[in-house]
């Protein structure tokens, strides 16, 4: 009898820690993937070479992406280890 009741008064709180643990499963994933910096590399190299843009505007985002991929390489290798 006792077990049905911890189960009852413990299920709020277990399942606070669940939604808390796949919202931290869901911000990891969108911190650490870089397919969407690649699409803006991409993106961003199309509007060059088509004259949308010009090469201090070019540089000075593809810099930004650059370190951004390097920013999520990191944490990704902080994670493994």
């Amino acid at each position: 009898m006792a077990f049905i009741i911890d189960d009852i008064l413990l299920s709020p709180i277990r399942f606070t820690v669940w939604v808390a643990e796949k919202l931290r499963d869901a911000a990891y994933q969108e911190m650490t993937d870089d397919s969407r910096v690649h699409e803006e590399l991409l993106h961003l190299q199309m509007r060059y070479e088509m004259g949308e843009i010009g090469d201090d505007a070019y540089e000075a985002e593809e810099t930004r992406l650059m370190a951004k991929l390097e920013e999520i390489r990191k944490i990704k290798e902080k994670q493994e280890v």
